[in-house]
């Protein structure tokens, strides 16, 4: 009976064992963040798109400059909780644009590498004649359908499956 006892009482530890690992890794896995691109209204703060994003995500805003009249491309990388300007990208050079950066010509475009453009968070007018778009990685959303063609503040939260799981 002993035997039998210890075989019994083996099995339960063990058993005790293995359900306290899954409960631990799940609970981990439930609080590991998740970064997220959050785009809001910059006013009432409703929540118009959240995106997951990762370290190295590319970011770009699209849109049509309002005085040039040209596209105009301002991509961003993701780096921890910022958005890192890569590049601007611009199909014709005059009022508006960065007078005193260095710009090369890259298949007829204009492009600028800015100096050390990191942003926490990023508000956008977006306009029915400029056209805002915003890519993300290789999603692409409206702005002004999304916002209805008002301001928006963009910015990286950092999100647990819990969080993600709320409403």
């Amino acid at each position: 009976m002993s035997d039998a006892f210890s075989r019994r009482t083996a099995s339960v530890v063990f058993a005790s064992v293995l359900v306290l690992a899954a409960v631990l890794a799940g609970g981990a896995a439930a609080m590991s963040p998740e970064r997220a691109l959050v785009v809001e209204d910059a006013d009432t703060g409703e929540r118009l798109l959240v995106e997951p994003i990762e370290n190295g995500t590319t970011v770009t805003l699209a849109y049509n400059h309002s005085v040039e009249g040209s596209p105009v491309r301002d991509v961003y990388a993701v780096h921890g909780d910022r958005l890192v300007m890569t590049r601007m990208e611009f199909a014709s050079y005059g009022w508006g644009f960065p007078a005193q950066a260095n710009v090369t010509r890259v298949n007829g475009t204009f492009v600028s590498h800015p100096d050390d453009v990191r942003l926490t968070e990023l508000y956008v007018s977006p306009g029915y004649v400029a056209g805002h778009e915003l890519y993300v990685g290789e999603k692409t959303y409206d702005l002004v359908e999304r916002s209805n063609g008002e301001a928006v503040r963009i910015h990286i939260e950092h999100r647990s499956i819990l969080q993600r799981m709320m409403p």
